[in-house]
């Protein structure tokens, strides 16, 4: 390899404090599912806020009920990761041991279950209270690229969901997580410990914070302040099912995938497809959604301007 910067071993907890002999932290992880949550809630109160934005001067729900669907969306998020998880990645462990499905905090939520979760509690939600779902889901689309950030900033502050090997100047050494019983005699490095084997892998939680989180987020942002998007229902959620789609494709190509799937005949983790060509289970759950997002992006083009 040409370089390799060392991974800056940040701590993953924020604080931790211990009451009765018992230790209670703090986790960037869980910080950013709520700062996530609260930056959304934020910008969709901001945009309902600015009737001028939507179809007829009227905006989809009240500032208020964002406060009720915030209480549905959480939910969605945390049932719908942890089934994909235990559906998508380690059905079979899951199925063997079925008592470990809710030990959500020993890790394991997957985004594209999380995000059928939110579009799930959304639907029934937008249903009850009788609100335009597209301009919902609009709103909810604009307001989760800071999530995702956020998201993959804690994956990379945990030292989890790395890239493949690469020679790249930028490339990095990642820890093992000894805790995986396939780990022993690990070295321990400060709060990190590493197996001795590792090599200069991709920063591919980066490259997901850019993609997903920075440009996807500005795109949308434009299109709704500068472009009115939003005037037009189920453009800004298409834009962003397709976009988001589109990013985790091509981020796959950079970032390791998940131990079960590779073997010694398809190391790079191929679901379908062996040797060099083939696609990974992240892309595999991408393709839904891009073509979900060119479907809507269609169906809202075809549509005439609501009148103002």
């Amino acid at each position: 390899m040409k370089a390799l910067i060392q991974f800056p071993e940040p701590s993953p907890e924020l604080f931790s404090i211990t009451i009765l002999g018992m230790e209670f932290a703090l986790r960037w992880y869980a910080l950013a599912y709520i700062g996530g949550l609260l930056i959304g809630w934020w910008m969709i109160t901001r945009l309902l806020n600015r009737p001028a934005l939507w179809p007829r001067d009227t905006p989809p729900m009240r500032p208020a009920q964002v406060e009720d669907l915030l209480t549905w969306v959480i939910l969605g998020v945390i049932l719908g990761g942890r089934l994909g998880f235990v559906l998508f990645y380690r059905p079979a462990y899951y199925l063997a041991n079925p008592a470990q499905i809710l030990a959500v905090w020993e890790g394991g939520m997957a985004f594209h279950g999380g995000l059928l979760g939110v579009i799930v509690a959304v639907w029934l939600y937008t249903g009850r209270h009788g609100i335009p779902r597209l301009g919902a889901a609009d709103a909810m689309a604009i307001a989760t690229p800071p999530g995702l950030f956020l998201g993959r900033i804690a994956n990379f502050v945990n030292g989890e969901l790395w890239g493949r090997p690469s020679d790249a100047p930028w490339a990095m050494k990642f820890p093992t997580m000894c805790s995986d019983p396939a780990y022993q005699g690990c070295a321990r490095t400060g709060e990190w410990f590493y197996y001795g084997n590792e090599v200069a892998r991709h920063p591919s939680q980066l490259y997901e914070a850019a993609l997903e989180g920075v440009v996807l987020g500005a795109v949308l942002l434009w299109m709704a302040l500068v472009r009115k998007s939003l005037k037009v229902p189920g453009l800004t959620a298409g834009v962003f099912f397709a976009g988001y789609g589109t990013s985790r494709f091509v981020v796959e190509y950079f970032r390791q995938a998940d131990p079960q799937f590779i073997t010694p005949e398809n190391p790079i983790g191929f679901v379908i497809g062996s040797g060099s060509v083939g696609i990974t289970m992240g892309q595999f759950l991408s393709l839904p959604m891009v073509a979900l997002g060119l479907a809507l992006i269609a169906i809202a083009l075809r549509q005439r301007p609501a009148p103002e």
